[in-house]
């Protein structure tokens, strides 16, 4: 693997050894007083026995009966709860390995579809639930580092600063037909003859894009620290946003229009859209602080009810929404990985975390807003760089609630589909985590 073609750096890593060992250490959520420690880094958790654990982990085992095991670290930041979990079992349903080089993007359909970007100059779709390889998008462009699909529209993000935009067809057969590049090519050298830099394509390489469809948009995020907002209707870049003072790796929109910046300043910034204004139409309402650490991935729960901040010290971070309209509490912090959070997805009550140490976590939010890790998902041979999931094993006919099945996609080149199933209910015959509660809201 070339690291210098590498979007973010990442760190070495070795190949895990494959004794079996099915005992995997419990990882839950700690609350932390942002009144107090909000400036601080919270104390990385030394523990010997997860690295361990994940050392003896098998590398790609056809199936894993897991129970937890107590565990009480010497020196923890907050007390972790002891109560047994529920039995998960997970294992890997498909491997697949491409001459593409790197994994950088992934996105899911709402038919059944997964859209793949990799370093080479295609687009592969995947068909689920078999998992089979069911078309291909091509481009003389090369390395699709951002992939969005809404409705019918797939938008495709290229290391070239363009996105390129296709429409699904079903006309007997899938066919998908390419509609534009954004920005357009007319515009864009009216624009750089004029002297304007609101039309023109990002100065950096695109990190993350998001579609707010009611408000049909897309945004898109590059390291050169802007946001950009594109007119879907006609593609044209109706603002720039200067959102941070240093490079952004991600962004989400909520269902209510409100937009979400992570970037390497350590913060999340929340802006919402003034249609009263036509100089400035975003403008930043809060920003949340994550103790200091380069924000890579952001999530939302499907309500929109809490935002997950996956930071490169392996820490996740979250934030909670008020009873209110418009307040953000801090919720706390999740620890587990070891190396850098790179990416994140959300599902009903499942939570997945994919991290430069190899390894992808399943969590379970359970009603006291306790994050218990229901699965390390051990098989990467490299960082996993983008991630999805969606509950069931068939996305739309095997709708099972304590199904998961999650998608990964490493540096490593290899494509990974697993099957998580919780047994029963989190909800029930557990003991609550003695830590304080975060109680600092920022009105929007």
């Amino acid at each position: 693997m070339d690291s210098s073609n590498s979007p973010d750096p990442t760190p070495s890593f070795d190949f895990r050894s494959t004794t079996q060992n099915s005992n995997f250490l419990r990882s839950l959520s700690t609350k932390e007083n942002p009144l107090t420690k909000l400036l601080q880094s919270p104390p990385r958790l030394s523990c010997p026995t997860l690295s361990r654990s994940l050392q003896t982990s098998p590398v790609s085992s056809p199936l894993h009966h897991r129970h937890h095991q107590n565990y009480t670290p010497s020196s923890s930041p907050t007390k972790l709860s002891h109560h047994c979990d529920p039995q998960t079992t997970y294992h890997c349903a498909s491997s697949v390995l491409r001459n593409d080089g790197q994994i950088l993007s992934i996105a899911l359909s709402s038919n059944g579809l997964v859209y793949t970007g990799s370093e080479s100059n295609l687009v592969r779709l995947w068909k689920l639930p078999e998992f089979t390889e069911y078309g291909q998008l091509r481009t003389k462009a090369c390395r699709v580092v951002a992939l969005e699909v809404s409705n019918d529209t797939v938008y495709a993000a290229y290391a070239d600063g363009k996105i390129r935009v296709w429409r699904r067809t079903w006309d007997k057969v899938l066919k998908h037909v390419r509609l534009a590049s954004i920005p357009k090519t007319v515009g864009y050298v009216r624009s750089y003859i004029a002297g304007k830099d609101k039309t023109m394509k990002h100065k950096g390489l695109i990190t993350s894009m998001a579609i707010n469809t009611a408000e049909d948009i897309l945004y898109t995020a590059s390291l050169d620290k802007t946001v950009k907002v594109w007119r879907i209707s006609d593609l044209k870049c109706i603002e720039t946003i200067k959102a941070h003072p240093e490079p952004i790796n991600a962004i989400i929109v909520a269902d209510d229009g409100v937009l979400y910046t992570a970037s390497d300043d350590a913060t999340v910034r929340v802006w919402r859209r003034n249609f009263c204004s036509h100089d400035q139409p975003h403008s930043l309402t809060v920003t949340l602080h994550a103790k200091h650490s380069p924000v890579k991935a952001l999530t939302l729960t499907p309500d929109g009810a809490i935002l997950y901040g996956g930071c490169t010290d392996g820490y996740i971070h979250y934030w909670l929404k008020g009873w209110f309209a418009g307040q953000l509490q801090y919720g706390g912090s999740i620890q587990g990985h070891t190396h850098a959070v790179m990416c994140l997805a959300s599902v009903a009550k499942f939570m997945v975390s994919g991290s430069a140490d190899s390894t992808s976590r399943v969590w379970a939010r359970e009603q006291d807003g306790q994050h218990t890790c229901l699965a390390v998902l051990v098989g990467h041979r490299g960082p996993i760089r983008c991630v999805t999931a969606f509950i069931g094993g068939r996305l739309v006919d095997d709708n099972i609630e304590d199904t998961c099945t999650v998608c990964t996609g490493s540096l490593d080149g290899v494509l990974k589909l697993w099957r998580v199933t919780h047994s029963k209910n989190l909800d029930t015959n557990h003991n609550h985590c003695s830590s304080h509660s975060a109680a600092k809201y920022f009105e929007l």
